[in-house]
């Protein structure tokens, strides 16, 4: 069973975006200040749109905490749109301030657009676009802070970087998988780019193609990857298909906007290889137990963490917003149009690199809660700390 329970509510240019976090242990510590970093970071990266210059996020407990600490009761987080005060009418609860605004009737290939009004029968494209904007992952990115520092007080560290962007770029980092400190690096380079690249010529090169498509009113997808460091093993399950760790990692990146592929290790590498060249063979050393010298699969076998670095690549899809429009039809009338603009970005890969750090953090964090339970602090370590000293002897 799952301890976790995740919400989070809002829309693009609704008053705020909210989570609620359900199941985190009582008496860790937290402060808004661990929670707007990765706010931050969520909304740094060239090619980023008009949005980012007007919002800068920050955090705000609405319940749940208590002079910096958890109490074990259902955390709600909210952040704030700063844009709200030009759409209070346009987005108002009040029936009154019915038709304020236009409705949008243009739906924009590649999103939500068409497939919701349809769902919801609706005529009015922003009761679909509003929830389905990226906006909403500010919420993903604050709840997947919180647990980042659930998961810390394990040794658990996240990391992301971005290693494609419109082709530019490489498919696989060339670097040592089972080595921690070889993909820490990587991320700390990372975060000293504009595009968050660890390899500053491919990050030029990226900056360039950015640069190239904003003159031509398109959009630019690419590849990222996240890491997860010192993740104890038999995290996950092979017992049942809903239980396995690599299934519910891919689910959580899968689920961010745009992203269209994710592989665990070098997954699709793997599957055009020979068998005895992908095996992570085991070894055993009396300093360190079990090991393994390679980690193709990614951290994960059976399902379950095998105690190797857990290694996701997502595969982030252009945004689908043109400034040189699309053809689409109007909804109402039928007619063939150009589809509607919202203001957007041109490249938002560095961007969906931080959120599958955070969504990341969260799947870990709701597993670690499965094994190891505990209403405290306290006793979530004691029960994380006796489990590692079975490993270690084992």
């Amino acid at each position: 069973m799952q301890r976790l329970r995740i919400l989070s509510g809002g829309e693009s240019h609704g008053k705020a975006i909210i989570g609620i976090v359900e199941g985190l242990p009582s008496n860790l510590s937290i402060e808004g200040e661990d929670i707007d970093v990765d706010l931050k970071r969520r909304q740094m990266g060239y090619g980023r749109g008009g949005r980012m210059k007007i919002e800068s996020d920050r955090v705000e407990f609405l319940s749940g905490v208590r002079w910096g600490k958890t109490l074990g009761s259902p955390i709600t987080l909210k952040i704030e749109n700063r844009d709200w005060k030009n759409w209070e009418s346009g987005m108002s609860d009040d029936a009154s301030k019915s038709g304020t605004i236009a409705a949008v009737t243009k739906p924009r290939p590649g999103h939500a657009d068409l497939p919701g009004v349809t769902k919801y029968g609706f005529k009015d494209v922003r009761n679909v676009l509003e929830r389905s904007s990226a906006r909403e992952t500010a919420g993903r990115v604050a709840i997947g802070a919180l647990c980042k520092k659930f998961i810390g007080q394990f040794g658990i560290k996240t990391g992301s970087y971005v290693i494609n962007i419109g082709g530019v770029g490489r498919r696989y980092c060339e670097v040592d998988a089972a080595d921690p400190s070889a993909l820490q690096q990587l991320y700390e380079m990372a975060e000293m780019s504009d595009v968050r690249c660890p390899y500053p010529e491919d990050s030029k090169r990226m900056v360039s193609a950015i640069d190239e498509a904003t003159e031509h009113g398109d959009t630019l997808g690419g590849i990222f990857e996240v890491f997860a460091l010192n993740v104890p093993i038999g995290l996950g399950s092979h017992t049942q298909w809903d239980r396995r760790l690599d299934g519910l990692l891919a689910q959580s990146v899968m689920a961010i906007q745009a992203v269209k592929g994710v592989e665990v290790g070098r997954g699709f590498d793997m599957a055009v290889r020979p068998g005895s060249q992908v095996m992570d063979e085991i070894f055993y050393e009396n300093s360190k137990g079990f090991i393994r010298k390679t980690n193709n699969c990614g951290g994960v076998e059976g399902g379950m963490s095998n105690g190797m670095p857990i290694l996701i690549r997502g595969a982030m899809k252009p945004i689908p917003t043109q400034r040189r429009p699309l053809r689409s039809v109007d909804i109402e009338t039928k007619a063939p149009i150009e589809a509607a603009y919202e203001r957007s970005d041109v490249c938002a890969v560095p961007a969906c690199a931080v959120i599958a750090e955070a969504v990341t953090a969260t799947t870990i964090a709701d597993l670690m809660l499965t094994k190891f339970g505990g209403d405290t602090m306290d006793e979530t370590i004691r029960n994380f700390n006796k489990y590692m000293e079975y490993v270690n002897n084992f």
